[in-house]
């Protein structure tokens, strides 16, 4: 599975030109460890085509901001041939900002999911 779409890179350029405006967009993009809690949230990506901008939770109960490069997250290789994946349904309108709260204020992506987009 290609992990970005042509549509994907043109909203998450988009945002990258916005960067430091003030501007709080929703993250574009979620990706996954289909064998565990691993999960990344992007908003941008840089003119590098590599370095992705948002949220990234390990699982280790203190998700962050930063960045990440796409192109070892692309290389991680799972058991029984899985890869890190994206999630084909994710849509969201809530910022970046909120997700950031909510994730670290309940140590979980996931968590911060579940009542995010529930509620």
């Amino acid at each position: 599975m290609n992990l970005l779409t042509p549509n994907l890179i043109r909203q998450l350029a988009a945002n990258a030109v916005r960067a430091g405006t003030g501007h709080d967009p929703a993250p574009v993009l979620k990706l996954f460890n289909p064998l565990g809690p691993a999960t990344w949230l992007a908003t941008e990506l840089a003119s590098d085509d590599d370095t992705l901008v948002g949220l990234a939770d390990l699982g280790f109960g203190c998700p962050e901001l930063g960045y990440f490069s796409l192109a070892e997250i692309a290389s991680v290789r799972l058991p029984f041939g899985l890869r890190i994946e994206r999630d084909l349904d994710f849509a969201t309108e809530v910022p970046l900002s909120r997700w950031s709260e909510v994730a670290r204020s309940t140590g979980s992506i996931l968590t911060a999911e579940r009542l995010l987009l529930l509620t």
